[in-house]
C-alpha cells in the first residue's frame, strides 16, 4: 500500500468529501475538484482508478434515485461516442508520460474554471450534431481523469432545459461511462496497484458523505453560486500542476 502519513490520509479524505459534495450539486464535477489536489500526494494512474470506485457508488444512487427523469435520447446520441472517446483515453493513460498529462489537466482544469467564473451569457441551444465533438472529446477526458463531464454537461446544458432532467441525465451518463472504465482499467492492470481498492474502500464513506451534504444543498440553493468558490480553488490547483509539469517538479 501506498506510505502515507495521518495528515495526507485526513487531507485526502477531505478532498474526497469536497469534491463528491460538488457531485451531488450538480451530478458532476468530482474528479475536476479532487484531481487536481489528490495527484499532489497520489500517482494518476493511482487516483484515476481510485476515484473511479467513488464514481460508481456515488453514481449509482444518484441514477437510481433519478432515472424516471433522464432524457433516453441524449444518453443514446452521446454513449457510442464517449465509447471511442475512452478507448483512446485509457490508450493515452498508459502508456503517455505523467509529466504530460498532469500539464494537460493543469490547463483544462485551469480553463474551465476560469470560463465557469467568468461565462455570464445563458446556454443558448445547439444541434445534435454538437454530439459528435462532446462525445468523442468528453470521452478520451474521461477515461484519462475522469473530466470528462464538463465537456459533455456544456453540451447537454444546452439541450436539456430542465435543471432536474439535466442533472439525472448527467448522473446516468456517469455511471454509464464507470461502469465501461471499469472494464477498462481492469483489463489494463490498473487495480493490481498494491494497496488501491483498500485506500478506496476507506475513503467511500467521505464520497457518500459527499454526496448526501450536495444533495442538500441542491434543493436549497443555487448549484452555479454555491460552486464559484470551488472555481477559485481550481485555478490555483490548476496553475500549481501546470507549474509543477513545466518545472519538473
Amino acid at each position: 500500500m501506498i506510505d502515507l502519513p495521518w495528515p495526507a490520509l485526513i487531507g485526502i479524505g477531505l478532498i474526497v468529501t469536497m469534491a463528491y459534495t460538488v457531485f451531488g450539486l450538480g451530478g458532476f464535477g468530482a474528479n475536476i475538484v479532487g484531481l487536481p489536489l489528490l495527484v499532489h500526494w497520489l500517482p494518476l494512474r493511482f487516483a484515476v482508478p481510485m476515484m473511479l470506485v467513488f464514481d460508481l457508488c456515488v453514481a449509482a444512487v444518484l441514477g437510481f434515485r433519478a432515472r424516471h427523469l433522464l432524457d433516453r435520447r441524449e444518453l443514446l446520441r452521446l454513449m457510442p461516442l464517449l465509447l471511442v472517446g475512452m478507448v483512446v483515453g485509457v490508450t493515452l493513460l498508459s502508456q503517455a508520460d505523467e509529466r504530460w498529462l498532469l500539464l494537460v489537466l493543469g490547463l483544462f482544469v485551469l480553463s474551465y474554471a476560469a470560463w465557469s467564473l467568468l461565462n455570464k451569457v445563458p446556454p443558448a441551444p445547439v444541434s445534435p450534431l454538437w454530439a459528435m465533438p462532446a462525445g468523442l472529446v468528453g470521452g478520451v477526458f474521461t477515461a484519462l481523469y475522469g473530466t470528462g463531464g464538463p465537456i459533455y454537461t456544456i453540451y447537454l446544458a444546452r439541450r436539456l432545459a430542465d435543471k432536474s432532467v439535466l442533472r439525472a441525465t448527467i448522473g446516468v451518463l456517469v455511471f454509464s461511462t464507470a461502469t465501461i472504465r471499469l472494464g477498462l482499467f481492469t483489463g489494463g492492470g490498473f487495480y493490481a496497484q498494491r494497496g488501491l481498492l483498500l485506500l478506496a474502500a476507506g475513503l467511500l464513506p467521505c464520497a457518500l458523505l459527499g454526496y448526501l451534504i450536495g444533495s442538500r444543498l441542491h434543493t436549497r440553493l443555487s448549484g452555479a453560486r454555491a460552486v464559484q468558490a470551488v472555481w477559485l480553488l481550481l485555478i490555483g490547483s490548476g496553475a500549481s500542476l501546470v507549474w509543477r509539469s513545466l518545472s519538473g517538479g
